[in-house]
Order: structure tokens, then sequence, then C-alpha cells
């Protein structure tokens, strides 16, 4: 318990000592002490501009994260495979493409983003039950079943924006996968869907923790397993669009995250769910920051850093996946 408490702790403190060195951190910079005194005041005009051009950008970050983070846990635990992530196996870009549709050709529509990306992403996780499903669902097979859909609709979004601009209609690109150029707009939106994701993630807990037992077993103990499967996939779909609506798709935060987290605090979801979206939140913001200012002004976004990252952790995780398969 108490390596658990330090954890969280711990956590906790890297992701506000974060939020504010990226509060402060760039083109236009303040002291620390500034920038907490002149949030309250409103005196400082520097604060007042890092307020509205940085802040957004934090938080948007901040959501994205905890959103993928949760959602990559909520998929593993109702899929049993260490392999799922929103961004690997399709769902982000599948709801990328339906949010990409909706903000070029409705645009007035555009605070329902996250929920035409929710359609895509549920399109995209129904055809990935569905084609993987034989005698059960087995993790490799889930795996490529994903990288096909996710090749797909990466494959639509491509051949949408080439048309749209040989129809000389510039295709609106605020759900490519960067971070800058957030409003407070996209801070609205970000919170009012993330807030209830977040939240409705929290309560599945129990379902998460007894989907860890065989099927039967939690029959036994009163689960409806289907029903619960479901549930999860939804608010696990719910989060992956939200983030990828608004931040774009970023890949691998739900398959590094959830895994370092059972590490750290264990494979109880009462734990594992809410670290997790701490470490999210730390691990996109912290990406974020260091692309924005390491060749700055130039800017990497953070999907290709988490790319980077990620990649050789999914091979990691498939070479010992192989092993224990062999032992």
């Amino acid at each position: 318990m108490k390596k658990t408490i330090f954890s969280f702790v711990t956590v906790s403190l890297l992701l506000v000592i974060t939020i504010v060195y990226s509060a402060i951190t760039g083109s236009i910079k303040v002291g620390a002490w500034d920038f907490v005194t002149g949030l309250f005041t409103g005196s400082n005009e520097q604060v007042e501009i890092v307020k509205d051009l940085r802040l957004p950008r934090i938080i948007v970050s901040l959501f994205s994260g905890a959103a993928l983070a949760l959602s990559g846990a909520l998929l593993q635990s109702v899929l049993r495979n260490p392999l799922a992530d929103a961004g690997v196996i399709g769902v982000s870009s599948g709801a990328s493409f339906f949010s990409l549709l909706l903000v070029t050709l409705l645009p007035q529509y555009f605070f329902w983003t996250p929920l035409f990306a929710f359609i895509g992403g549920t399109v995209s996780c129904f055809l990935i039950y569905m084609l993987s499903w034989k005698s059960g669902l087995h993790p490799i097979r889930i795996l490529l079943i994903g990288i096909a859909i996710n090749a797909m609709f990466v494959g639509l979004t491509q051949a949408f924006i080439t048309v749209c601009s040989y129809l000389g209609k510039i295709p609106d690109q605020s759900t490519s996968s960067n971070l800058s150029m957030r409003t407070w707009d996209d801070v609205q939106i970000v919170t009012t869907y993330g807030l209830a994701g977040i939240v409705l993630a929290f309560f599945l807990y129990p379902w998460c923790n007894m989907l860890l037992l065989q099927d039967k077993t939690a029959r036994n103990l009163g689960l409806n397993v289907g029903m619960a499967r479901i549930i999860i996939s939804a608010v696990a779909v719910l989060l992956a669009a939200i983030a990828t609506a608004v931040g774009g798709v970023i890949a691998f935060i739900g398959l590094l995250i959830p895994h370092i987290s059972r590490n750290i605090v264990g494979t109880d979801h009462r734990l594992l769910l809410p670290f997790s979206a701490l470490s999210g939140a730390l691990l996109i913001l912290l990406a974020d920051t260091f692309g924005r200012t390491i060749i700055a002004p130039s800017e990497i976004p953070a999907s290709t850093i988490m790319a980077i990252i990620g990649g050789p952790f999914l091979i990691f995780l498939l070479k010992r996946s192989d092993k224990v398969h062999a032992d």
C-alpha cells in the first residue's frame, strides 16, 4: 500500500511540475512564480498571452493522454489482450476519418465532432470483433486484423484529402496528429466529453476485474459477460474518439501506460485505471513539451515521439508474448 501511495504522489507531483514547466517554457518566457500569481491576478500581460496560447494546448494534452491510456486499459481488459491499443488496432484511425468528414463537410457542427468520431471508432471496433472472432479472441489475430483496419482507414483518409484537394476544397486538418494551435473551443469540447468518459471508465472497474477471470467463472459470479464487454468497449471507443477528435491520432499511449501501470500498482482496476489516467496525461504532456522545445521554433509532433517510443515497445511485447507461448 505504501508503494502504491508513493507512486500516486510521485506521478501527481511530476504532473504538476511538468504543467508549470510546459506553461513557462517557449518563445514567451515567464517565471514560475509570476505565472502562478498572474493566473489569479490577471495583471501580467505575458501570463495572459501564455494563458490564451499555451494553456489550451496543455489541457488538451492532459485530457488526450488520460483518455487514451484509459481506453487502452479498458480494451486490454475486454479483449484480454495486452497488445490492444486504440491507435494500433484501428479504432483511432476510424474515429479520425469520420471526424475529418464532419469538420470538412459540415464545419458548423464542430462541437459534435467527438460524437461523430465515436461512430467511426465504433465501426472500427465492430469490424475488429467480427473479423477476429474464431472460437474466441486470439491476441495476435486481433492485432493483425486491427493493423489491417487501421491501414484501411488511413488510406480512406488520404484518399478523401486528395479528392478534396482535386475539387478545390481544402480539407480541414484540425484532426491531424498535432497538438499545436489548440484553442479554448477545443478545451471546451475535450473537457465536456472527456470528463464524462473518464468518470464512466472509473465506474467500470468491478467489471474489468471480473473479466480477468474465465468467462464461466465470471458468469457464476453474476456478471453478464457479453453486456459487460459491449459497455466497456463502448466507453473505451468513446475515450479514444474524444482524444482523436481534438488531439489527432496518437498511437501507443494505450499500449505503454497500462502495461507500465500494472507493474507499479498491480492488476486491480480500482487502482490501475486512475493511475493510468494520471500517467497517460503526464506522458503526452512530456512528449508534447519535448517536441515543442527541443528544436524550437520548429516542432516535433507528440504522435511522432510516441511512435519512436512505442514501436520498439510493441516489438518487445510481441517477443515476450512469443516466449511465453513457447514456454
